[in-house]
């Protein structure tokens, strides 16, 4: 291994046994002796997962058969030595495992609580026996929402179109300068779409305030992520056979991705921005939640007020768009197929 590698995978192996160590001293070990959280760390308890870490990573390097260096190489060693890398993952699964059932506090017990159960049928009755003197309000609120998601894709898709060519590493491998921009612009995408709509939405209601606008946004940036993202991929995956065909001819850079890449993406590009429409209808919805207006918006309100019967007729009328749209979009990817 390079000792750039060697690092990386001593770098993983710090993590892995500092996770490992920290779950069971903040969560599985005061659990189950006092039966809630601890109070902040001590100097003992760093001390601890510090050591712990650090003895992992180098007997493991000293072996070569830590986490760390499979991870990095893809290979996994042999014999009894990968026994033992199955037996530490298969700890760190049930531990996590573990820590999650404490942390998100599951009770099967509260779940069908005689009381729980009796509220439980007070709301879904009243979510099943809609009122239907609000259609107008809703129909309108849906209408804004399904042109919130049509305006994001819309904006997004010529956006994303171009810069997933400066995202796709068989377009820009070509220099130093292009791998410099490669390596950037797919950081920059990956935090993007590692936001998720709603956050997006939350930061643009503040920015332009509460409306469709601001859900527009938050879905134009998490859409043209994703999009990059999907096309991208497809342009690194196309056939080199054209490519070369066409380069041959003496055609130049920009000639060889209109003539010899673009024609192969075509499809699956309308095929990716169709199921994004999809999305973003959904998206659209939730995002209302938190101020990007529309029907999430007005749902919103009338859970608020405890006011069941209408979220029912809401939640209809999302039910029945939603399906509808699906339907549709599954039939025009169906037809690009």
């Amino acid at each position: 291994m390079r000792p750039m590698q060697r690092l990386a995978a001593f770098i993983l192996d710090l993590c892995f046994t500092a996770y490992i160590a920290a779950i069971l001293l903040r969560i599985v070990i005061p659990e189950m002796i006092f039966g809630e959280p601890p109070p902040p760390m001590i100097g003992a308890e760093y001390f601890t997962v510090i050591f712990a870490s650090l003895t992992n990573a180098i007997i493991g390097q000293a072996v070569n058969a830590s986490l760390g260096i499979s991870f990095i190489t893809g290979r996994l060693p042999e014999g009894k030595l990968r026994s033992a890398q199955a037996t530490q993952g298969l700890i760190a699964l049930v531990l996590t495992i573990w820590a999650g059932w404490i942390v998100t506090e599951i009770s099967p017990i509260e779940l069908f609580s005689g009381e729980g159960v009796k509220g439980a049928g007070r709301i879904f009755g009243a979510l099943f026996t809609p009122e239907f003197d609000i259609v107008g309000e809703a129909l309108s609120a849906m209408m804004e929402t399904v042109f919130t998601a049509f305006m994001a894709t819309i904006i997004s898709v010529p956006i994303a179109f171009v810069v997933s060519f400066a995202a796709a590493r068989n377009v820009m491998a070509i220099s130093p300068v292009g791998k410099a921009i490669y390596v950037v612009l797919r950081g920059l995408l990956n935090i993007m779409r590692s936001m998720e709509p709603i956050i997006w939405a939350i930061i643009f209601s503040v920015w332009v305030g509460i409306g469709p606008f601001a859900g527009m946004l938050a879905l134009v940036v998490h859409t043209i992520a994703s999009l990059s993202k999907q096309y991208s991929e497809q342009i690194e995956d196309v056939n080199n056979g054209p490519i070369e065909a066409i380069s041959a001819t003496g055609a130049n850079r920009l000639q060889v991705l209109w003539f010899a890449i673009v024609p192969q993406c075509l499809i699956p590009f309308l095929s990716f921005t169709i199921y994004r429409w999809d999305i973003n209808v959904r998206m659209a919805t939730i995002i209302g939640i938190v101020g990007g207006g529309g029907i999430g918006y007005l749902l919103t309100q009338y859970q608020g007020l405890s006011r069941y019967h209408e979220v029912g007729t809401l939640i209809i009328i999302i039910t029945l768009v939603v399906w509808i749209l699906d339907v549709i979009s599954a039939r025009v990817r169906a037809a690009l197929r």
